[in-house]
């Protein structure tokens, strides 16, 4: 072979392979999520079954365990509750008033239940068969919503970062910082709720349930519940219960009428 066809080749060879190598990284996958979430998923509804409410609660808190509701309560002057709930009627089973405290998010820890007060520092444990007293833990800043994943108990306080505690000291043992797709903070995170790994999440004042990753703070999905009830005034979507056997998901309000079980359907784009 000649030399200078050689190194004709040679030339070839290299541009070959630099627009091989070029083409390659401008069709590989485009990563949004540091937490390996490729990219944000959209949800929307179906009603599945509608349940009466007590239109006076100005709902908090909800966990649905082992086939009960229990669903926790605010405002001041003795209308801040615990309740029991039989959901099938909506009818309250039992109840305690909480004294002049604002009451606020609740988790159901085996055989307690932990309640939040909204600005009086103070989570109150109840025996959850006699709805009595165990104790109670102070804690600065403002209680907003509360869940526990197995492990941690996971408290918002309606800002943009959600805290890990342990559940026997009430210690923060960790927190994260949640942002959205277009990287921005989600402010005002309010009722929470530990499901198949994610942590569901109200806004206040939104239609919409943030789906959030512990590990990153990351929101992963939207379930845009737009639509399923006419918010007025302070009566806003804020009640996320979870039956875990059942695979139901259930949604109410503050002073809503009803409470609905939704299937969750993806927006395909």
């Amino acid at each position: 072979m000649q030399p200078f066809m050689r190194k004709f080749l040679s030339t070839v060879t290299i541009i070959s392979a630099i627009l091989a190598s070029s083409c390659s990284e401008s069709e590989g996958p485009r990563v949004t999520d540091p937490g390996n979430t490729t990219e944000t998923r959209y949800y929307t509804y179906n009603v599945v079954a509608e349940f009466m409410h007590d239109a006076d609660a100005f709902t908090q808190g909800l966990v649905y365990d082992n086939g009960v509701l229990y669903e926790g309560t605010g405002l001041r002057a003795g209308e801040s509750t615990l309740r029991r709930v039989d959901l099938p009627t909506g009818r309250v089973v039992d109840k305690i008033t909480i004294g002049p405290f604002f009451g606020e998010g609740i988790a159901v820890v085996n055989d307690k239940i932990y309640q939040l007060t909204w600005t009086d520092g103070l989570c109150f444990v109840w025996d959850k068969s006699r709805f009595s007293k165990l104790g109670e833990f102070r804690y600065s800043g403002e209680g907003w919503g509360l869940t526990y994943d197995g492990n941690r108990l996971i408290m918002s306080d309606g800002s943009a970062t959600l805290y890990f505690r342990d559940p026997d000291t009430f210690e923060i043992t960790g927190s994260v910082l949640v942002r959205d797709e277009h990287d921005q903070e989600v402010q005002r995170l309010n009722e929470l709720e530990y499901i198949d790994g994610e942590i569901y999440a109200n806004v206040w004042k939104d239609y919409r349930i943030a789906r959030i990753s512990p590990r990153t703070g990351r929101v992963v999905a939207w379930l845009d519940l737009t639509g399923i009830h006419l918010n007025q005034g302070e009566s806003v979507l804020n009640g996320i219960a979870y039956d875990a056997s059942g695979g139901r998901l259930f949604v109410t309000g503050k002073l809503w009428p009803k409470l609905f079980e939704v299937e969750q359907v993806l927006i395909e784009e």
